[in-house]
């Protein structure tokens, strides 16, 4: 291990780093999906992005003598967390169809806080009431956001809850694997079972005419969006489980609210979605719960460490 990474307080300010990179790209992945809409199945479009991971990451850890074989109990796990993930995606991309980016994002943002209880109840991490109050803030400022309701979002508001419980369970299990194998080769095994999970149903469904699922050949205009979004799924989970590896679940759970400050910039940029005042505030809010956590855990890497 390097030194410098030896101190487990500047482990986690790299990976609160790695997390505030996450936020800052995901969101991008989001839009290209929102940007495709319904021109392809949103199952087709979660199966080309896990295709795109496996393709781009296997090689590269192959090049660098990062892959192994997997024992059967560690291929069940990535099994698993890829289903998770996958039924996660697709219900946020479908999501997408009927609300704003940053609508969705917002009512997702309950995953963090129960990730923060999942931390402590599975992985046993200790989960101060400084960090409860980080996220309930955070949270807080998440729903003056859009002050989302299921009168006022209708029926699709329950797809990125749905994605919020199902994420924080994902996460839970990349935070215990990450520490295991490279995040690397992590995300590359992640993207092959992903793949295997999807190609079934969209081979048994062609045809079909059911729309979420029948697989159909997109135009130049949506090849030039699943590059984009391929390309920003995959450097953000890399991201993530960097973040993981290096960073409890229940410390970066805060900070996944700047998540937000980037969705709404590209609502604004790219479909003209504005917040209003309040909305500002919700933002400010959930910058100072992510800089209460970044500043406390730089403190702590101040501190010297316990002599033996």
């Amino acid at each position: 291990m390097e030194p410098v990474l030896a101190n487990p307080a500047t482990r986690a300010s790299l990976g609160i780093l790695m997390m505030v990179a996450f936020g800052l790209i995901a969101p991008a992945m989001d839009s290209f999906a929102k940007l495709i809409g319904d021109a392809l199945p949103v199952t087709q479009v979660a199966a080309i992005r896990f295709f795109a991971q496996a393709a781009l990451l296997m090689p590269l850890a192959a090049a660098m003598g990062w892959l192994h074989w997997p024992p059967r109990a560690e291929i069940a796990l990535h099994l698993v967390r890829a289903a998770l993930l996958l039924v996660a995606t697709t219900c946020f991309f479908y999501a997408l169809q009927f609300m704003p980016v940053a609508d969705a994002i917002a009512i997702f943002f309950v995953e963090p806080f129960i990730l923060t209880i999942l931390g402590g109840l599975l992985l046993g991490e200790v989960v101060g009431a400084r960090r409860y109050i980080a996220c309930t803030v955070g949270f807080a400022g998440a729903l003056l956001i859009i002050r989302p309701s299921f009168q006022e979002v209708g029926a699709p508001s329950i797809l990125p809850l749905c994605t919020a419980l199902l994420f924080a369970f994902y996460m839970i299990l990349t935070r215990r694997m990450a520490t295991r194998m490279h995040p690397i080769t992590l995300q590359a095994y992640t993207g092959l079972a992903a793949l295997a999970l999807a190609l079934p149903v969209l081979i048994a469904f062609d045809g079909s005419g059911f729309a979420q699922l029948d697989p159909a050949w997109p135009a130049m205009r949506e090849v030039w969006l699943l590059v984009g979004l391929c390309l920003c799924a995959t450097v953000s989970h890399i991201c993530i489980s960097f973040a993981l590896k290096f960073a409890p679940a229940s410390t970066l759970a805060p900070v996944q609210y700047m998540e937000i400050i980037t969705a709404t910039a590209l609502g604004f940029w790219i479909f003209g979605d504005l917040p209003d005042a309040i909305a500002f505030i919700g933002i400010a809010l959930i910058v100072a719960s992510g800089l209460f956590v970044l500043l406390r855990e730089r403190h702590l890497e101040r501190r010297p460490l316990p002599q033996p």
